[in-house]
């Protein structure tokens, strides 16, 4: 049986930045379900024409590994012009703690 702490090491934490324009949300949520990700929770808004999106994804049916998916949107992020991080689960959670 899986833990929660083994859940959390095949979840991670995607946030997008950037100036907004057509197929941010296209080309990340593409590039995750080529994948096999899937996307547990998911928050965007536009503050003043700056896009922001943050999303919880399951990694563990995936093909290929973390490294893969993050090489992956960094492209997306070299093509588009905007910020994308890609961090685990549980080293967000240990950053950003209380």
């Amino acid at each position: 049986m899986a833990t929660a702490n083994d859940e959390s090491k095949a979840r991670a934490i995607i946030s997008v930045l950037g100036g907004d324009r057509p197929g941010i949300v296209a080309a990340v949520t593409g590039a995750l379900a080529d994948h096999d990700a899937n996307i547990l929770d998911i928050s965007q808004t536009i503050l003043q024409g700056t896009f922001t999106m943050t999303m919880l994804v399951d990694l563990a049916d995936s093909d290929v590994d973390f490294a893969q998916i993050q090489d992956q949107l960094q492209e997306i992020s070299d093509k588009l012009g905007v910020q994308i991080t890609m961090q685990r689960e549980e080293v967000f959670n240990f950053m950003y703690r209380l």
